[in-house]
């Protein structure tokens, strides 16, 4: 299936109306019993996640009939969902509120995200900014924009290479399994700075736009990464996993590492995942 640009600018009006309609309505209006812990302390659900994620359903139900979807609340119900990603002839991966936590603690740093997903490749994304009413966007083989209000449009570059005692960058540390949880941190000071801002799909946005130069992600949720890891690779960085193969949605696996190119991929990885 081919994935035009109209279609991409369909996925993006839907994701510009829910964060328009159930996402901002509610920011720093929500009452106590609106936020749920899922799991772990800091895993959040709120009202206006569960709104976003039923409003952008019943649009994608409608503009594209029979693809399945894959909702970060949904899977969260339903795991089983996440098997039929990889023969799925069109498939979209949604998280209606990326930094549910920041968004919760009235702290204005958070996203609604979707990508396309055809036979298990991605192939467009879409990473809204609801406050600043921006959207990052990709399409396979064709770049990577940001687009706002009045039209304006620039196209997003990743950072020059450089070394790494002069790189910046977002790592998710605590995610990774043990010792390797442990030992990270202790190797953040070879860098000029690392930090995280509890949404990795503003760090994508950052990193594709050349404000950091890399990003480390360990648990891979594909709501989470999908538009993200198009969103960098279409700004010609280089994402990979520790491994050195690509990212896919139907290969669960652990360690993202996004890096300006192939060589500071490299040295980032020799110093954080030895």
């Amino acid at each position: 299936m081919i994935f035009t640009r109209r279609d991409h600018e369909r996925l993006e009006g839907i994701l510009v109306e829910a964060a328009r309609r159930e996402v901002m309505p509610r920011f720093r209006k929500l009452a106590r019993e609106d936020v749920r812990e899922k799991g772990a302390p800091g895993d959040l659900v709120t009202e206006a996640d569960e709104a976003a994620e039923r409003f952008i359903y019943a649009e994608l139900e409608r503009a594209f009939p029979g693809a399945l979807l894959v909702g970060e609340e949904a899977a969260t119900r339903d795991p089983s969902v996440l098997r039929r990603l990889a023969d799925a002839d069109l498939a979209f991966v949604i998280d209606p509120i990326d930094g549910t936590l920041n968004y919760a603690s009235d702290l204005p740093l958070f996203a609604v995200m979707a990508a396309a997903v055809v036979k298990g490749e991605t192939v467009a994304a879409v990473i809204h900014d609801p406050v600043l009413d921006d959207s990052a966007l990709a399409l396979r083989g064709e770049g990577a924009w940001l687009a706002g209000g009045g039209g304006r449009v620039r196209d997003l570059r990743v950072g020059a290479a450089t070394e790494p005692d002069r790189m910046s960058g977002m790592v998710s540390w605590q995610y990774f399994p043990e010792p390797l949880r442990q030992d990270l941190p202790g190797r953040f000071p070879a860098f000029a700075q690392v930090a995280s801002l509890r949404c990795c799909g503003q760090e994508y946005r950052l990193a594709a736009a050349g404000r950091c130069d890399f990003l480390l992600y360990g648990i891979l949720n594909p709501w989470d990464h999908a538009p993200g890891a198009l969103l960098f690779s279409e700004s010609g960085g280089h994402a990979r996993m520790l491994d050195g193969s690509h990212y896919r949605v139907d290969r669960p696996s652990t360690g993202l590492l996004c890096a300006p190119d192939s060589e500071s991929w490299r040295q980032i990885r020799a110093i954080l995942a030895a």
